[in-house]
Protein backbone atom coordinates (compact mmCIF):
# COMPACT_ATOMS: atom_id res chain seq x y z
CA UNK A 1 0.00 0.00 0.00
CA UNK A 2 1.43 3.36 -1.01
CA UNK A 3 2.08 6.10 1.56
CA UNK A 4 -0.55 8.30 -0.13
CA UNK A 5 -3.26 5.64 0.22
CA UNK A 6 -2.26 5.04 3.85
CA UNK A 7 -2.57 8.77 4.62
CA UNK A 8 -5.96 8.88 2.89
CA UNK A 9 -7.14 5.88 4.96
CA UNK A 10 -6.01 7.58 8.17
CA UNK A 11 -7.53 10.97 7.32
CA UNK A 12 -10.70 9.56 5.74
CA UNK A 13 -12.37 10.63 2.52
CA UNK A 14 -11.78 14.08 1.12
CA UNK A 15 -15.55 14.65 1.37
CA UNK A 16 -15.68 13.94 5.12
CA UNK A 17 -15.26 17.61 6.22
CA UNK A 18 -18.05 18.65 3.85
CA UNK A 19 -20.35 15.99 5.31
CA UNK A 20 -19.79 17.39 8.80
CA UNK A 21 -20.58 20.97 7.81
CA UNK A 22 -23.46 20.02 5.48
CA UNK A 23 -26.27 20.26 8.11
CA UNK A 24 -25.13 23.73 9.18
CA UNK A 25 -24.75 24.81 5.54
CA UNK A 26 -28.25 23.57 4.68
CA UNK A 27 -29.70 25.38 7.70
CA UNK A 28 -27.96 28.64 6.81
CA UNK A 29 -29.01 28.34 3.16
CA UNK A 30 -32.71 27.64 3.70
CA UNK A 31 -33.43 29.56 6.91
CA UNK A 32 -31.09 32.55 6.58
CA UNK A 33 -29.73 33.16 3.09
CA UNK A 34 -32.91 32.51 1.07
CA UNK A 35 -35.09 34.75 3.33
CA UNK A 36 -32.36 37.40 3.18
CA UNK A 37 -32.34 37.32 -0.63
CA UNK A 38 -36.15 37.49 -0.66
CA UNK A 39 -36.08 40.51 1.66
CA UNK A 40 -33.47 42.17 -0.56
CA UNK A 41 -35.66 41.64 -3.63
CA UNK A 42 -38.79 42.75 -1.76
CA UNK A 43 -37.12 46.04 -0.86
CA UNK A 44 -37.18 46.99 -4.57
CA UNK A 45 -40.92 46.39 -4.92
CA UNK A 46 -44.18 48.03 -3.86
CA UNK A 47 -45.91 45.24 -1.94
CA UNK A 48 -48.92 45.44 0.34
CA UNK A 49 -49.32 43.24 3.38
CA UNK A 50 -52.94 42.62 2.37
CA UNK A 51 -51.89 41.15 -0.98
CA UNK A 52 -48.22 40.10 -0.78
CA UNK A 53 -48.36 37.95 -3.93
CA UNK A 54 -48.95 41.03 -6.11
CA UNK A 55 -46.01 43.40 -6.22
CA UNK A 56 -44.63 46.06 -8.50
CA UNK A 57 -40.94 46.65 -9.24
CA UNK A 58 -40.07 50.23 -8.17
CA UNK A 59 -36.26 50.09 -8.12
CA UNK A 60 -34.72 52.38 -5.49
CA UNK A 61 -37.95 54.27 -4.75
CA UNK A 62 -38.37 52.65 -1.32
CA UNK A 63 -34.83 53.58 -0.29
CA UNK A 64 -35.18 57.14 -1.62
CA UNK A 65 -38.50 57.51 0.19
CA UNK A 66 -37.26 56.39 3.59
CA UNK A 67 -34.00 58.37 3.46
CA UNK A 68 -35.84 61.55 2.43
CA UNK A 69 -38.30 61.09 5.30
CA UNK A 70 -37.44 63.26 8.31
CA UNK A 71 -39.09 60.72 10.62
CA UNK A 72 -36.76 57.97 9.37
CA UNK A 73 -33.71 60.21 9.83
CA UNK A 74 -34.85 60.80 13.38
CA UNK A 75 -35.31 57.03 13.79
CA UNK A 76 -31.70 56.45 12.71
CA UNK A 77 -30.50 59.04 15.25
CA UNK A 78 -32.59 57.46 18.01
CA UNK A 79 -31.23 54.02 17.07
CA UNK A 80 -27.65 55.33 17.27
CA UNK A 81 -28.27 56.92 20.67
CA UNK A 82 -29.98 53.77 21.92
CA UNK A 83 -27.08 51.54 20.77
CA UNK A 84 -24.27 53.72 22.11
CA UNK A 85 -25.80 54.52 25.51
CA UNK A 86 -27.09 50.99 26.19
CA UNK A 87 -23.79 49.34 25.18
CA UNK A 88 -21.55 51.78 27.05
CA UNK A 89 -23.82 51.61 30.11
CA UNK A 90 -24.19 47.83 30.11
CA UNK A 91 -20.50 47.10 29.50
CA UNK A 92 -19.29 49.74 31.97
CA UNK A 93 -21.63 48.73 34.80
CA UNK A 94 -21.20 45.03 33.94
CA UNK A 95 -17.41 45.37 34.26
CA UNK A 96 -17.76 47.02 37.69
CA UNK A 97 -20.17 44.28 38.83
CA UNK A 98 -17.80 41.59 37.54
CA UNK A 99 -14.86 43.11 39.42
CA UNK A 100 -16.94 43.20 42.61
CA UNK A 101 -18.11 39.59 42.17
CA UNK A 102 -14.53 38.51 41.48
CA UNK A 103 -13.50 39.53 44.99
CA UNK A 104 -13.80 37.39 48.12
CA UNK A 105 -16.73 38.13 50.44
CA UNK A 106 -19.34 36.12 52.36
CA UNK A 107 -22.28 34.99 50.21
CA UNK A 108 -20.35 35.40 46.96
CA UNK A 109 -21.99 32.32 45.41
CA UNK A 110 -25.50 33.56 46.21
CA UNK A 111 -24.70 37.02 44.85
CA UNK A 112 -23.40 35.52 41.61
CA UNK A 113 -26.63 33.56 41.22
CA UNK A 114 -28.95 36.46 42.02
CA UNK A 115 -27.24 38.81 39.60
CA UNK A 116 -28.31 36.66 36.63
CA UNK A 117 -32.06 37.02 37.34
CA UNK A 118 -32.68 40.12 35.16
CA UNK A 119 -31.01 38.41 32.20
CA UNK A 120 -33.04 35.21 32.68
CA UNK A 121 -36.34 37.10 32.80
CA UNK A 122 -38.24 37.41 29.47
CA UNK A 123 -38.03 40.83 27.87
CA UNK A 124 -41.80 41.36 28.02
CA UNK A 125 -41.84 40.56 31.76
CA UNK A 126 -38.98 43.02 32.31
CA UNK A 127 -40.88 45.70 30.41
CA UNK A 128 -44.05 45.12 32.45
CA UNK A 129 -42.09 45.33 35.72
CA UNK A 130 -40.57 48.67 34.74
CA UNK A 131 -43.93 49.99 33.49
CA UNK A 132 -45.25 49.29 36.97
CA UNK A 133 -42.29 51.11 38.55
CA UNK A 134 -42.84 54.09 36.20
CA UNK A 135 -46.56 54.25 36.95
CA UNK A 136 -47.52 57.96 37.34
CA UNK A 137 -49.67 57.31 40.45
CA UNK A 138 -47.86 54.70 42.55
CA UNK A 139 -44.65 53.78 40.69
CA UNK A 140 -41.65 53.71 43.02
CA UNK A 141 -39.35 55.36 40.46
CA UNK A 142 -41.85 58.13 39.82
CA UNK A 143 -42.03 58.79 43.56
CA UNK A 144 -38.22 58.90 43.77
CA UNK A 145 -37.99 61.26 40.79
CA UNK A 146 -40.50 63.63 42.33
CA UNK A 147 -38.51 63.42 45.56
CA UNK A 148 -35.41 64.82 43.81
CA UNK A 149 -37.36 67.50 41.96
CA UNK A 150 -38.01 65.77 38.60
CA UNK A 151 -41.73 65.91 37.77
CA UNK A 152 -42.70 63.64 34.84
CA UNK A 153 -46.18 65.17 34.72
CA UNK A 154 -49.59 63.60 35.09
CA UNK A 155 -49.11 61.28 32.13
CA UNK A 156 -46.00 59.71 33.64
CA UNK A 157 -42.41 59.02 32.59
CA UNK A 158 -43.17 56.87 29.55
CA UNK A 159 -45.44 59.52 28.01
CA UNK A 160 -42.96 62.33 28.66
CA UNK A 161 -41.08 63.33 25.50
CA UNK A 162 -37.85 64.07 27.39
CA UNK A 163 -37.90 61.13 29.81
CA UNK A 164 -39.23 58.24 27.73
CA UNK A 165 -35.97 57.36 25.96
CA UNK A 166 -33.83 57.54 29.15
CA UNK A 167 -36.45 55.35 30.87
CA UNK A 168 -36.27 52.73 28.11
CA UNK A 169 -32.47 52.89 28.13
CA UNK A 170 -32.36 52.34 31.89
CA UNK A 171 -34.56 49.26 31.52
CA UNK A 172 -32.43 47.88 28.70
CA UNK A 173 -29.18 48.41 30.62
CA UNK A 174 -30.72 46.77 33.71
CA UNK A 175 -31.45 43.65 31.69
CA UNK A 176 -28.10 43.54 29.84
CA UNK A 177 -25.76 44.12 32.79
CA UNK A 178 -26.05 40.56 34.25
CA UNK A 179 -24.99 38.89 30.99
CA UNK A 180 -22.02 41.25 30.62
CA UNK A 181 -21.06 40.72 34.26
CA UNK A 182 -21.15 36.91 34.02
CA UNK A 183 -19.08 36.83 30.82
CA UNK A 184 -16.49 39.29 32.14
CA UNK A 185 -16.37 37.45 35.45
CA UNK A 186 -15.31 34.34 33.56
CA UNK A 187 -12.63 36.38 31.81
CA UNK A 188 -11.42 37.84 35.10
CA UNK A 189 -10.99 34.36 36.56
CA UNK A 190 -8.61 33.50 33.73
CA UNK A 191 -6.20 36.31 34.66
CA UNK A 192 -2.97 34.64 35.86
CA UNK A 193 -2.66 35.16 39.59
CA UNK A 194 1.14 35.09 39.50
CA UNK A 195 1.20 38.14 37.20
CA UNK A 196 -0.97 40.09 39.63
CA UNK A 197 1.21 39.07 42.58
CA UNK A 198 4.37 39.99 40.66
CA UNK A 199 2.97 43.45 39.89
CA UNK A 200 1.97 43.92 43.54
CA UNK A 201 5.46 42.89 44.68
CA UNK A 202 6.87 45.55 42.34
CA UNK A 203 4.80 48.13 44.16
CA UNK A 204 1.97 48.59 41.65
CA UNK A 205 -1.31 49.93 43.02
CA UNK A 206 -4.76 48.48 42.26
CA UNK A 207 -5.39 50.75 39.29
CA UNK A 208 -1.96 49.97 37.80
CA UNK A 209 -2.50 46.23 38.27
CA UNK A 210 -5.87 46.49 36.57
CA UNK A 211 -4.57 48.60 33.68
CA UNK A 212 -1.34 46.69 33.03
CA UNK A 213 -2.36 43.10 33.82
CA UNK A 214 -6.11 42.54 34.16
CA UNK A 215 -7.29 44.81 31.34
CA UNK A 216 -4.80 43.32 28.87
CA UNK A 217 -6.19 39.83 29.53
CA UNK A 218 -9.90 40.67 29.45
CA UNK A 219 -9.75 43.26 26.64
CA UNK A 220 -10.64 40.79 23.83
CA UNK A 221 -13.63 39.54 25.84
CA UNK A 222 -14.80 43.10 26.50
CA UNK A 223 -14.58 43.83 22.78
CA UNK A 224 -16.57 40.71 21.89
CA UNK A 225 -19.26 41.52 24.46
CA UNK A 226 -19.48 45.11 23.17
CA UNK A 227 -20.06 43.88 19.61
CA UNK A 228 -22.73 41.41 20.78
CA UNK A 229 -24.46 44.10 22.84
CA UNK A 230 -24.41 46.48 19.86
CA UNK A 231 -26.03 43.95 17.55
CA UNK A 232 -28.61 43.03 20.20
CA UNK A 233 -29.37 46.70 20.84
CA UNK A 234 -29.96 47.19 17.12
CA UNK A 235 -32.45 44.28 17.17
CA UNK A 236 -34.10 45.09 20.52
CA UNK A 237 -37.85 45.16 20.08
CA UNK A 238 -39.94 43.77 22.93
CA UNK A 239 -38.88 46.18 25.70
CA UNK A 240 -39.34 49.31 23.57
CA UNK A 241 -42.60 48.13 22.01
CA UNK A 242 -44.22 47.07 25.27
CA UNK A 243 -43.11 50.18 27.17
CA UNK A 244 -43.73 52.95 24.64
CA UNK A 245 -44.60 51.49 21.19
CA UNK A 246 -42.02 53.92 19.79
CA UNK A 247 -43.66 57.00 21.32
CA UNK A 248 -44.27 59.56 22.53
CA UNK A 249 -44.07 61.42 19.20
CA UNK A 250 -41.56 58.88 17.89
CA UNK A 251 -38.96 59.69 20.57
CA UNK A 252 -38.23 55.99 21.26
CA UNK A 253 -38.77 54.79 17.70
CA UNK A 254 -35.73 52.71 16.74
CA UNK A 255 -35.04 50.97 13.44
CA UNK A 256 -36.74 47.71 14.34
CA UNK A 257 -39.81 49.52 15.70
CA UNK A 258 -39.98 51.50 12.45
CA UNK A 259 -39.74 48.27 10.45
CA UNK A 260 -42.62 46.71 12.42
CA UNK A 261 -44.79 49.81 12.07
CA UNK A 262 -44.16 50.05 8.34
CA UNK A 263 -44.94 46.36 7.78
CA UNK A 264 -47.91 45.76 10.10
CA UNK A 265 -49.43 49.21 10.63
CA UNK A 266 -48.76 50.93 7.31
CA UNK A 267 -48.93 47.48 5.60
CA UNK A 268 -46.09 48.36 3.22
CA UNK A 269 -43.82 45.33 3.01
CA UNK A 270 -41.51 46.88 0.41
CA UNK A 271 -40.64 49.88 2.58
CA UNK A 272 -40.32 47.62 5.63
CA UNK A 273 -37.88 45.40 3.73
CA UNK A 274 -35.84 48.48 2.77
CA UNK A 275 -35.63 49.48 6.46
CA UNK A 276 -34.57 45.91 7.28
CA UNK A 277 -31.79 46.07 4.69
CA UNK A 278 -30.54 49.32 6.25
CA UNK A 279 -30.34 47.49 9.57
CA UNK A 280 -28.40 44.61 7.98
CA UNK A 281 -25.93 47.04 6.42
CA UNK A 282 -25.40 48.73 9.82
CA UNK A 283 -24.81 45.32 11.42
CA UNK A 284 -22.24 44.41 8.75
CA UNK A 285 -20.44 47.73 9.25
CA UNK A 286 -20.29 47.07 13.01
CA UNK A 287 -18.96 43.53 12.55
CA UNK A 288 -16.36 44.50 9.94
CA UNK A 289 -15.27 47.50 12.02
CA UNK A 290 -14.94 45.30 15.10
CA UNK A 291 -12.75 42.84 13.17
CA UNK A 292 -10.41 45.65 12.10
CA UNK A 293 -10.22 46.96 15.65
CA UNK A 294 -9.54 43.46 17.00
CA UNK A 295 -6.85 42.86 14.40
CA UNK A 296 -5.18 46.16 15.26
CA UNK A 297 -5.35 45.37 18.97
CA UNK A 298 -3.82 41.94 18.34
CA UNK A 299 -0.90 43.43 16.42
CA UNK A 300 -0.39 46.00 19.17
CA UNK A 301 -0.46 43.26 21.80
Amino acid sequence: MSARRRRRRVSGSAWTPYLFIAPAAVYILFFQMIPLVQEFWLSFTRTSLLNPTRNEWVGLDNYMAIFSDAAFQRTLLTTLIYMVVSVVGAVGIGLVVALLLNGKFPGRGIARSLVTIPWAAPGIAVALIWIWMYNPQYGVLTVLMRGVGIDPGRSGVLDNAQLALPAVLLTTIWQLVPFVAVVLLSALQSVPRDLIEAAEVDGAGRWTVFRVVTWQVIKPTVGLVAVLMTIWALRRFEIIWVMTRGGPSGNTRTLVIGLYSQAFEAQQLGSAAAIGMVGIVISLIIIIGARFVARGAGKES
